[in-house]
């Protein structure tokens, strides 16, 4: 798989019709992204079909062990990949091999270590590749429609840079 044959929008939460499309780049051992999960959940859950979120993989693997292998049984969960995001967050602390494998099956999804997670290796490096290109240094890091946010991850100041009330 090359870089331009991955769909840096495939994990979509909310309409992919939502006219407000905002794009994270965050890592599943990040306390900061797991922070703003429930907020940019809420937040779509209550626009009434007017946003999304879009995750992108950009595991800080200098300072985070498990970031890659993370991210990595992440995408090995295909259609369960929130499912799978929500269990990350939730365990954030272990996240060995044999934790993820448990999450795993625990949301009903198949092999997400091993040869069947490393298939996935080239998705998770376009989606840094493309944070990288954007100047993403940290996590997380959202672009609402293509411009960079820079408030805080709180609900109510997302809805007013959204114009949401």
């Amino acid at each position: 798989m090359t870089q331009t044959a991955v769909d840096l929008d495939r994990h979509v939460y909310g309409s992919v019709e939502a006219p407000i499309r905002i794009v994270e780049y965050g890592d599943f051992e990040c306390p900061y992204c797991r922070a703003a999960a429930p907020v940019l959940k809420e937040l779509v859950d209550s626009s009434a079909g007017v946003v999304a979120l879009v995750w992108r993989h950009f595991p800080l693997f200098t300072v985070h062990p498990f970031a890659l292998t993370a991210a990595l049984a992440a995408e090995a969960a295909g259609p369960l990949f929130w499912q799978m995001h929500d269990e990350l967050f939730a365990n954030q602390d272990r996240l060995t091999d044999a934790d993820l494998s448990a999450y795993a099956e625990r949301i009903g999804a198949g092999p997400v270590c091993g040869p069947t997670a490393q298939s996935f290796r080239e998705a998770v490096k376009a989606d840094y590749k493309s944070g990288v290109a954007l100047g993403v240094r940290g996590t997380p890091t959202l672009f609402i429609n293509g411009d960079r946010y820079t408030g805080k991850v709180k609900l109510g100041e997302l809805r007013l840079a959204l114009g949401l009330r």
